[in-house]
């Protein structure tokens, strides 16, 4: 329960169902002196969280798992910035939170099954669980969970999973729950300002780790030949597909086609050198048996609809994804997600484009 409309309403379905619950908040990033909502971690928002359990008539509990947090999911999303990738961190934090630490600390609660407000669908299929997309194409968040395996989905609900946002928030205002008009959260729930800020802050203040990063050295950028047309900010503010703040000027307009940030560098080029044919992709995970022909729809990034593709698997968890048509800013970092349908098959982390 972070104290948000869809977590919330998730307990008062459940609490209506006939079988015991308990209410689990996670204190991820200590907000206490923050007077803010919507920060999914924040003070007022696991109060939130109290008083809906208390609606509810089931006990609640906050687990303190910010020194988990920030080793799963702050220094990681920092060391990626760093290193000129596309961080996700709420895949992170499914995967290593909410669906394994805080799965674990339910079964000690005696718990035995882990259900969050979470658009997306799981389905018994004939030969194990399956993660579906949720019935509002809208709020679907099957991208982000791509990662979860067969016990986890055996051990997890999704009682949103075939309501549209509209119907939560009808019944939520019906059932008079104290959060029923609350807003969306916010994406990147420990960065209260902007991500740069953050991901500097922390390297600032933590030389020990964050040691090699030499923040506010001026980057070359280079056309693909390899040719100098300037200087910019130091690479690692940049991402593939970025045009704004590149400070040279060209005969066409220039984007961010590759981040060096082991040479502070970026490469740039042409609206058309965005297009790429496919990506090489690391950390290869299915939820079940792998596309019989390689063949699925694969989304190279949340908001992205997908595209036909042909996933090649290579030595280890390595792959490589072949486009049906070209896509644009293929960032090392994001994930790629292979559906069936509406069927999560699994995914990949982008290393590179083809």
């Amino acid at each position: 329960m972070s104290g948000g409309l869809d977590s919330s309403m998730a307990a008062w379905l459940l609490s209506r169902s006939g079988e015991p619950v308990v209410g689990l908040s996670m204190l991820l990033w200590d907000r206490s002196s923050e007077e803010d909502n919507g920060r999914c971690c924040g003070a007022l928002d696991l109060g939130d969280a109290r008083r809906v359990a208390r609606q509810c008539s089931i006990p609640h509990y906050t687990l303190r798992l910010d020194e988990e947090f920030r080793r799963r999911v702050v220094d990681p999303f920092v060391e990626d910035y760093f290193a000129g990738r596309t961080p996700v961190p709420c895949v992170r934090c499914n995967t290593f939170l909410k669906f394994d630490t805080l799965l674990s600390r339910a079964r000690e609660f005696g718990a035995e099954r882990l259900a969050t407000g979470h658009y997306a669908r799981i389905v018994r299929g004939a030969e194990g669980w399956e993660l579906h997309r949720a019935a509002d194409p809208d709020k679907d968040q099957s991208y982000f969970l791509f990662e979860l395996t067969q016990a986890q989905l055996a051990a997890s609900l999704f009682p949103l999973g075939g309501m549209s946002k509209r119907e939560v928030r009808a019944q939520a205002h019906a059932a008079g729950l104290l959060v029923a008009g609350k807003g969306e959260s916010m994406e990147v729930c420990f960065v209260a300002s902007g991500v740069r800020e953050f991901v500097e802050t922390e390297a600032a203040a933590r030389p020990e780790r964050f040691a090699a990063t030499a923040l506010g050295a001026p980057a070359s950028v280079v056309d693909e030949a390899g040719f100098e047309l300037g200087h910019a900010e130091p690479a690692y503010r940049y991402t593939v597909g970025q045009r704004r703040g590149l400070r040279v000027a060209g005969s066409e307009r220039l984007y961010v086609l590759r981040v060096d940030t082991a040479a502070n560098r970026l490469v740039v080029g042409g609206e058309d050198s965005l297009l790429a044919p496919g990506l090489r992709g690391e950390r290869l995970q299915w939820i079940g048996a792998p596309p019989g022909a390689g063949e699925a729809t694969v989304r190279i990034r949340a908001r992205h609809p997908g595209v036909s593709a042909r996933v090649r698997v290579l030595g280890g968890d390595k792959c490589e994804v072949e486009f049906a048509e070209p896509q644009r800013g293929v960032a090392p970092g994001q994930a790629a997600v292979f559906y069936d349908g509406d069927r999560v098959l699994g995914g990949c982390w982008i290393e590179d484009r083809l």
